[in-house]
């Protein structure tokens, strides 16, 4: 799906412009108090924002593995790929390193005869690595050596020529396939931002209302620059369908869970005035001709906005998604050794990484994995360890959290005592864990680790 159109369209849609097309919903999980549209209410980002600063200062720094260094990275991320992408690299760049991004895997849309693997931006830039690949057929591909004469490959023999070696492809935009088969597939995602964004449709509606009113507009302004993160995460939920359908491969094989940042920086929402009576609305991805027009019988407020300004005036700009904030939102902490491509290829296809939204408070140095009885490591995230006697799972969180440890996507224990947790596994199976925060009264989902396969 193009998501240009993908904001725009959407906005329009729920002002009676344009008809509506299918969206997948999925059931709200326990603990959720409040509606997207609620969470945009100035008091309740201000309450979020509050919490936030509370927990940052409660962190603590965990020990690291030895041997392991805790990488933050992006993927599923776009610049300079296509017309409804608003970014350049170098901006990605430089919001990468604002950020504290360590590397960005890049998902360029396909556009033949361009190879995506072409050398441009491979390799460490200013201290982030960038590691070439392309969003295509429904996968997130990243082969290790161009594949330009095999794209049209049937799907069997692609995914295979795309995972040769070291090569990593991923499943994309799980709502959309749901019934995809994981055969060959390196992981899936198990969080995607525009999933959260395309669904909710009453969140979108209210930020139609706020750009074109005047109050609403000052308000909305006003919100974005005091709590950006709390802005842009206010339609994060649980990804119920991503994890259902990883929850069920990892009961076949091993299978890399990752964050989708889908980020673009092309929701910059955009008014201009075309005469008194009349506004254009769209985003800096949109062609003039392509801008919506909304009128004062529909929206009343138009004509104070317009009051004073002549025609082609931008009466309003709101950069809601800069990547350096989609990078706060949400990225993927792979655990391994070194910065360098075949180390972070190799982590990746292991399972050696966790989930998680940054934003809420930084979750550098989550630990979960395996020990024997007497204290002795024997797995981590993504590791397969032997079912012995006295076998525990345990996890170090830096700030008190509620935790839930899963088995084939089933609750089997939960813990909301500190930061540390252990569980005696008894049986084998996929155990995978969550860890939610509690942000103005109301439970948020902050990490999911990969699973400890206990065979």
């Amino acid at each position: 799906m193009n998501p240009v159109s993908s904001f725009a369209h959407r906005i329009l849609i729920v002002l009676g412009c344009v008809a509506p097309f299918a969206v997948s919903v999925a059931a709200e999980p326990p603990g959720r108090k409040y509606s997207s549209v609620e969470r945009l209410a100035p008091a309740r980002l201000k309450a979020v924002h509050d919490d936030v600063q509370k927990l940052q200062a409660q962190r603590a720094a965990v020990a690291p593995v030895p041997g392991l260094n805790d990488y933050r990275c992006i993927l599923h991320a776009h610049a300079e790929d296509s017309a409804h992408t608003g970014g350049t690299l170098p901006e990605m760049l430089a919001d990468a390193k604002q950020a504290g991004v360590n590397a960005i895997l890049l998902s360029d849309h396909f556009r033949p005869p361009r190879d995506f693997i072409d050398g441009r931006w491979r390799g460490l830039k200013e201290g982030v690595l960038f590691i070439p690949g392309s969003e295509i057929r429904g996968f997130l591909i990243h082969p290790m050596a161009s594949i330009l004469d095999k794209m049209e490959q049937p799907t069997p023999e692609f995914v295979q020529t795309v995972a040769a070696g070291d090569g990593l492809i991923f499943l994309s935009h799980i709502e959309e396939r749901p019934e995809h088969p994981v055969d060959g597939l390196t992981g899936l995602e198990i969080y995607n931002r525009h999933w959260d964004a395309k669904k909710d449709k009453l969140s979108l509606l209210a930020l139609a209302f706020k750009l074109t009113d005047p109050q609403g507009l000052a308000e909305l302004q006003e919100s974005v620059r005091l709590y950006p993160d709390e802005v842009l995460a206010s339609q994060c939920d649980y990804p119920a369908p991503y994890l259902e359908k990883w929850d069920a491969g990892t009961k076949i094989k091993r299978l890399t869970g990752i964050a989708a940042n889908d980020c673009h920086h092309n929701t910059v929402l955009i008014m201009k005035m075309a005469d008194a009576e009349t506004v254009l609305v769209g985003t800096n991805v949109d062609p003039e001709a392509d801008l919506r027009k909304l009128t004062a019988g529909v929206r009343p407020g138009i004509r104070e906005l317009t009051k004073g300004h002549q025609p082609g005036d931008v009466l309003a700009r709101v950069d809601m998604d800069p990547y350096f904030r989609a990078f706060r939102d949400v990225c993927t902490h792979v655990l391994a050794p070194t910065l360098d491509e075949p180390t972070i290829r190799a982590a990746l296809k292991d399972g050696h990484a966790f989930v998680s939204h940054d934003w809420m408070c930084d979750a550098g140095g989550f630990r979960f994995g395996a020990q024997a009885v007497d204290g002795t490591p024997l797995a981590m995230m993504g590791d397969e360890v032997k079912l012995v006697a006295g076998l525990k799972l345990t996890a170090k969180l830096p700030v008190a959290a509620y935790v839930r440890l899963l088995r084939h996507g089933e609750e089997v224990a939960k813990s909301d005592s500190g930061v540390d947790f252990d569980f005696a596994v008894k049986e084998p199976g996929a155990y995978r864990l969550e860890a939610w925060l509690q942000l103005d009264d109301e439970s948020r989902p902050w990490i999911f680790s990969n699973p400890v396969y206990v065979r």
